[in-house]
């Protein structure tokens, strides 16, 4: 049975969500004015890390604002200043912004953000935000949105604190693999999933580790941001 439903009620929905979304877009242009003014006032001998934040928030407005052109410079001084001090949490989630920016080199910035996020026991939120990327970004039949799915998943488990922060995030990573084993095989069965998972060796993280590496030198195009081998080098002393 199909229930009435009354279309002056619909009307009234989409202007109350209309107003809501214009009153958050005000919202925000009403933060840049003052984080600029901040950021003048900035002394040169400022910390770093200061300057970079000011810069990845106000590039954050401006994202959400679908303002990326005005977003990038910002979020990519942020990036360098966020390097020069090792803060590669920080790094990433600047990364995060410079994709969302939807920039000609978005896709190099996510390979950037998601090494990071990999390498370094970052906030596993922020990997994982970087890796659904992939899922978002990769046709329908690749391994590569498969591979990144359970390593998100993966990452999840291994590196969130106990509790419901954990559980959220590890939800959402096993109905981002659920998502990406539809689309990809039809995958409909727990039956199906378990040979799927198989099927492309995600099981084995030493086996689908190394295929997100491959998958992000792709994204990278060569152009890498950080000295990989001497933060390697540094890891390993």
């Amino acid at each position: 049975m199909v229930d009435y439903i009354d279309p002056n009620k619909l009307e009234d929905s989409a202007s109350d969500s209309l107003h809501k979304n214009l009153g958050e877009q005000a919202q925000l242009e009403g933060l840049l004015p003052e984080l600029e003014q901040k950021l003048a006032q900035l002394p040169e001998q400022a910390p770093a890390l200061e300057r970079a934040g000011l810069l990845l928030e106000a590039a954050r407005i401006h994202q959400l604002l679908e303002r990326g052109g005005q977003a990038w410079p910002l979020a990519r001084t942020a990036f360098e200043l966020f390097s020069s001090e090792q803060a590669w949490e920080d790094a990433a989630d600047a990364c995060d912004v410079l994709y969302q920016s939807d920039q000609p080199d978005s896709l190099i910035a996510l390979a950037n953000g998601i090494w990071l996020g990999v390498t370094f026991p970052i906030d596993p939120e922020i990997s994982v935000h970087l890796l659904s990327h992939i899922v978002d970004d990769t046709p329908d039949d690749a391994d590569g949105a498969a591979v990144a799915a359970v390593s998100a998943l993966y990452l999840a488990e291994a590196r969130a604190q106990e509790g419901p922060e954990k559980e959220r995030l590890v939800f959402f990573s096993n109905q981002l693999l659920g998502r990406v084993a539809r689309r990809h095989s039809d995958v409909e069965s727990q039956q199906q999933f378990s040979f799927w998972i198989e099927k492309l060796e995600l099981n084995d993280p030493d086996k689908f580790l190394v295929r997100l590496r491959n998958v992000i030198d792709v994204l990278a195009q060569d152009d890498w941001w950080i000295d990989r081998e001497a933060i390697h080098q540094q890891l390993e002393a």
